[in-house]
């Protein structure tokens, strides 16, 4: 591995209370369920249609807004520990 991304997993593990190898862990897991998520919208369009405009920019506001709840959560949890 790379030693400037071994620091940064060590850095990030750290930071997450957690160890290296859970880091890694959990981080494959977020990978593997961006993968099938995408899979699974590509299937979608195939069997269904492309989305519309408006219904990507639903989607889009929504992951906005999801994106914004995580970072308000995981400041709080950061706050709290």
């Amino acid at each position: 591995m790379p030693p400037d991304i071994d620091l940064q997993i060590a850095t990030a593990a750290a930071e997450a209370g957690m160890s290296y190898s859970a880091w890694l862990t959990a981080t494959a897991r977020k990978e593997f369920t961006i993968r099938a998520g995408l899979d699974a919208v590509d299937q979608f369009q195939q069997e269904r249609g492309a989305f519309s405009p408006e219904e990507l920019a639903e989607a889009e506001e929504w992951a906005r807004e999801a994106v914004a709840r995580s970072r308000r959560s995981a400041s709080h949890q950061r706050r709290s520990a």
